[in-house]
């Protein structure tokens, strides 16, 4: 496993991170959730990203019980804050009064007394951002929390964050978590440069375009069983499913098989050739889909190849 600053932090984690979107707490059950995170702790993950929405509660919940056998220190917990967790009209959203009340039912959940990684999900235009970075910098100065981060917030509203919290001499926000794969490529345009000027990094979901990387939709036809066949989770796959899409994951999967890889190596080996993702998170409902994923930490691609990929990229946008 290899390893990669949060931002211009001295924490280090791992470049795959084990998330829990759609999985713990849900579609796995316990005890699959306690042998994944042995599996991905002893692989040398210590990154575990999760958030209070994934399942109302229940992937904290879950995540929680599955790190405690595991020493506080030898691991880096992330969550996130941004969605209605009720109908309480305060119960969502980034003010002072959501953000310190839903840190204190995660670290309950979580079962620690600190939040390595504490993210903004969404960016909250009700709230003043200078409301929001004080409260952040409050919870870190009472060791609630170590950093703060953002998710799917855009390059103007990165920047906002960060001068706000250097006005007053506060804590700037150390990472974002954005959508990021060789299908969705949306913050090369702005976001990254940002993130790089201002000292922070990417922690990117997705990575494997909901799995139609992984070769399993190939020509277009939906597997039993699988996310897009699921009417709960399929809604942010089932637009990917276009010819364009699959050609790319073709074209793909033709040049994995050539370097000796599987087609979800080489979709993570080219979202972490980019040395501004601190890592990139992976879910898993198998032992064998976690130790395939895995494999991708230590993947050496030759640039020609990335060149290759990209090159067929565009090839398919330009076919369709």
């Amino acid at each position: 496993m290899r390893y990669r600053n949060l931002g211009a932090s001295g924490c280090k984690v791992s470049t795959l991170a084990l998330g829990s979107w759609l999985t713990l707490g849900g579609t796995v059950g316990q005890r699959t959730t306690d042998a994944l995170v042995r599996q991905a702790f002893d692989a040398g993950i210590n990154f575990f990203d999760t958030a209070d929405i994934y399942n109302r509660g229940e992937a904290e919940l879950a995540l929680g019980k599955a790190l405690s056998p595991l020493r506080r220190q030898d691991i880096v917990l992330a969550t996130k804050a941004f969605w209605p967790m009720s109908d309480n009209v305060n119960d969502k959203g980034l003010s002072r009064k959501h953000l310190m009340e839903s840190c204190e039912s995660s670290l309950r959940r979580l079962s620690t007394e600190y939040i390595d990684l504490y993210q903004c999900h969404r960016f909250d235009p009700e709230t003043p951002v200078d409301e929001t970075a004080r409260a952040m910098e409050d919870l870190i100065r009472q060791g609630k929390v170590l950093y703060w981060g953002v998710s799917v917030w855009t390059s103007p509203q990165i920047r906002a964050a960060c001068e706000r919290a250097e006005h007053w001499g506060g804590f700037r926000p150390v990472t974002n978590q954005p959508q990021y794969s060789l299908l969705e490529r949306g913050i090369e345009a702005d976001v990254i440069g940002t993130c790089r000027e201002l000292g922070m990094s990417q922690i990117v979901w997705s990575p494997l375009a909901q799995g139609l990387l992984t070769g399993k939709y190939a020509g277009g036809v939906v597997p039993k069983g699988s996310r897009a066949a699921d009417e709960r989770n399929n809604k942010f796959l089932l637009p990917l499913l276009n010819p364009q899409n699959l050609q790319r994951a073709a074209h793909l999967a033709a040049v994995a098989r050539e370097c000796g890889l599987t087609s979800a190596q080489l979709a993570l080996a080219w979202v972490l050739r980019r040395p501004e993702i601190a890592s990139a998170l992976v879910g898993a409902t198998s032992s064998a889909q976690l130790e395939e994923n895995l494999k991708a930490a230590d993947v050496d691609v030759p640039p020609e190849v990335f060149t290759r990929l990209e090159a067929g990229a565009a090839v398919a946008v330009s076919a369709g």
